[in-house]
């Protein structure tokens, strides 16, 4: 109720009022409701649909949000480290119902560029989300994080869970040690020659090799992005991609993790997520739909949902099942 409203009933019953008791009571009433409203008003300032830049340390970071639908507003957290959000785009549809908000982390995409590894830390791109968050007003808000940005997703709520309303991890990397253990299950389905190339360009360190490139991309056409030809979101953001971060802090490949966050470990503290958490894997993700299991198990009240026909990039290969699902439990968390 805005406040003329209120002021107006004011006068009416004052007039009425029979006694100066019973105004006494309406302006102690009207007061209440007042201070209610302010108590309870938690939407953030309106989002407005576009694009922008935002300084943090380092450099310049770009967000974009779509849509005009008025409900809670989902913020996006790209994969990588280094992969920017063009392979992200498929979600926009959701933007009918709420405000979705793109952004690609400092190093890569249309964000600066970086040489400095200190700025190549869990806890500077930590800062790099609070930052947004703050500038942009969010005040209730979704998060969805997709391959590193489950393991950044993950990181921030445990640090800043004011404000989130429930966590979305898609295609998980929440242990990099089981990670590679299922990357030596998903080579071993390749052909001799292909495992032949990866073992022995790996043994010498020649991942630039034509060989050792042409088994990665088998690889990332069976377990990352099935659809084939990629569109031309995956394409840009693997042309975009922050090579020196993604190299820094993960190696070589998606199955040679020899960066920064190869000990990375969060199953130990997956219990003290306490909001609804939905987890998404593709049914032939390098993810691996069994580790995400494992992960669902060990939080409190966690869904599932496995994509079919689907890879790593869920939303690339079945955007459809993957925008249902998603929709879904957001709609569902929206009742609460």
């Amino acid at each position: 109720m805005q406040l003329k409203q209120l002021f107006c009933l004011f006068i009416i019953f004052e007039t009425k009022a029979k006694s100066m008791k019973k105004v006494i009571l309406l302006c102690t009433a009207i007061i209440a409701a007042l201070l209610f409203t302010a108590c309870n008003n938690n939407s953030g300032k309106k989002l407005t649909p576009g694009q922008g830049y935002i300084q943090v340390k380092g450099g310049r970071i770009w967000y974009n949000i779509v849509g005009t639908g008025n409900k809670t507003p989902l913020l996006l957290l790209h994969g990588g480290p280094g992969v920017p959000s063009y392979y992200l785009n498929p979600i926009a549809e959701l933007g009918k119902d709420r405000p979705v908000i793109f952004f690609d982390q400092l190093g890569c995409g249309r964000s600066g560029r970086i040489t400095d590894t200190t700025l190549m830390t869990m806890d500077s791109y930590i800062e790099e989300v609070k930052a947004l968050r703050d500038s942009l007003g969010l005040k209730d808000y979704y998060l969805y994080g997709q391959s590193w940005g489950t393991m950044l997703g993950t990181d921030f709520y445990l640090a800043h869970p004011e404000g989130i309303k429930a966590l979305i991890l898609s295609s998980s990397a929440l242990s990099i040690p089981k990670w590679m253990e299922d990357a030596q299950k998903q080579i071993a389905t390749l052909p001799d020659s292909l495992q032949e190339i990866i073992k022995v360009n790996e043994a010498n360190k020649t991942y630039d090799s034509r060989d050792y490139q042409r088994a990665m991309k088998v690889y990332y056409e069976k377990y990352v992005a099935r659809k084939v030809p990629w569109s031309a979101d995956v394409d840009s953001a693997f042309s975009q991609i922050g090579a020196n971060v993604y190299l820094y802090m993960e190696g070589p490949s998606e199955f040679t993790i020899t960066g920064t966050i190869k000990n990375y470990d969060r199953t130990p503290d997956l219990g003290k997520l306490k909001l609804p958490v939905l987890y998404i894997v593709g049914d032939n993700d390098e993810a691996n739909p069994e580790t995400t299991k494992l992960y669902q198990s060990l939080t409190p009240g966690a869904q599932l949902a496995i994509i079919k026909n689907a890879g790593h990039l869920t939303m690339q290969d079945n955007p459809e099942q993957h925008n249902h699902v998603l929709a879904a439990f957001l709609d569902s968390c929206d009742k609460n």
